[in-house]
């Protein structure tokens, strides 16, 4: 078979439009010639891999019109004011920069592929160059790999250059001029980056560690941030009451998760009445999440997974909260001014409704060294 003939074969064989004998047939074909069906496989990948690259180019055009209209419209400006920078398409940014940033390495490797594709249609291909064609190939993956790793770890992040994080987490707000707690057993490191839902990352400082509660007092001192004048969550001072519902919000990867339990004992590992167990699927980066009631109170604080037992968190119950921060206001002059807050809007909320107003208080965090 000519190889413009088997290439137009395989296309059509890919885009479904080959009769059934003739399917039949190229299937057949492909058992047994495991050169075509490497070329098939290969050749649905360049095709996946290309449509993947029109798609981020369509985006990124779409995104200038839309820059453009805007600035038409007068409704962002070209200049230094803090108006300009925060307009609509400085959030799309945000929220797809990493997708536009790896655009530049699929348009690399689509190269490679085309022309890898053009050396072994040659009509002096041998076994050799499909030999070294195979090798070039998983070269190109192996590079997409350690590409795409390397984009998203420098994409835009405040972490120092240089700098080796150590270890990440959850944190949420307990005062909405930028003051957040979580465990401190999170904060393996001298320094911590935060980061929100839509992906925007401030700098924090770490203001205190007790490890006898594990429990820590971050806040952001990002020129970025926007304090919030009030948080939609009240804390409680008692506790839940056995088999009350309760929900979380955390960050197990760079994504806020929701995770829905109820209190399964007041106490926590080996009768610890700091804390008290929950029903709930958690993983390590749910440590130092709020956990809600259903009125929409935080009721604790996600501390340690039972690693022998599916489905078993401990929770640090929220009145430590207190008592920490009382006793660092008597030692630090500084943390005087945090106000933990006491309305409460979430109540008679539905749960979707709960979430979308909580999740804006509630944090990725990397402490880094």
């Amino acid at each position: 078979m000519e190889d413009i003939l088997l290439l137009n074969s395989i296309e059509r064989y890919l885009e479904g439009r080959m009769l059934p004998d003739e399917k039949k047939f190229f299937e057949e074909l492909r058992t047994s010639n495991p050169a075509i069906d490497q070329m098939v496989v290969e050749h649905k990948l360049f095709l996946h891999q290309m449509e993947e690259y029109a798609g981020v180019k369509h985006f990124k055009e779409s995104l200038h019109t839309i820059h453009s209209k805007l600035s038409v419209t007068g409704e962002i400006r070209n200049s230094e004011e803090p108006e300009g920078v925060t307009g609509k398409v400085v959030q799309l940014w945000h929220r797809y920069k990493k997708v536009t940033a790896i655009a530049a390495s699929i348009a690399c490797i689509t190269a490679l592929f085309i022309s890898a594709l053009a050396m072994y249609f040659s009509p002096a291909a041998n076994k050799t160059q499909l030999e070294r064609l195979s090798r070039d190939i998983a070269e190109i993956r192996k590079s997409q790999i350690q590409t795409n790793n390397a984009l998203k770890e420098v994409a835009d992040t405040k972490i120092p250059k240089g700098a080796i994080v150590k270890s990440g987490g959850t944190a949420f707000l307990i005062d909405g001029k930028g003051f957040l707690v979580t465990n401190a057993h999170v904060l393996d490191g001298s320094g911590a980056i935060v980061m929100d839902k839509d992906g925007h990352e401030y700098n924090a400082k770490i203001m205190s560690v007790d490890h006898a509660r594990d429990l820590a007092v971050l806040q952001i001192t990002d020129d970025d941030f926007k304090p919030l004048k009030n948080l939609p969550y009240s804390i409680r001072r008692s506790q839940p009451d056995l088999g009350e519902e309760l929900f979380t919000l955390g960050y197990p990867r760079e994504e806020i998760v929701y995770n829905m339990g109820y209190l399964s004992a007041k106490t926590g590992y080996k009768g610890d009445t700091t804390s008290c167990q929950l029903s709930l699927t958690a993983n390590p980066g749910n440590s130092g999440a709020p956990v809600f009631n259903n009125n929409g109170e935080v009721v604790g604080i996600i501390t340690t997974r039972q690693s022998q037992t599916e489905d078993v968190v401990f929770a640090l119950k929220a009145n430590n909260i207190y008592s920490m921060i009382d006793s660092l206001k008597s030692q630090d002059t500084s943390l005087k001014k945090i106000k933990l807050p006491s309305g409460n809007t979430l109540k008679n909320m539905d749960r979707v409704s709960q979430v979308k107003k909580a999740e804006g208080c509630v944090f990725l965090i990397k402490t880094y060294k």
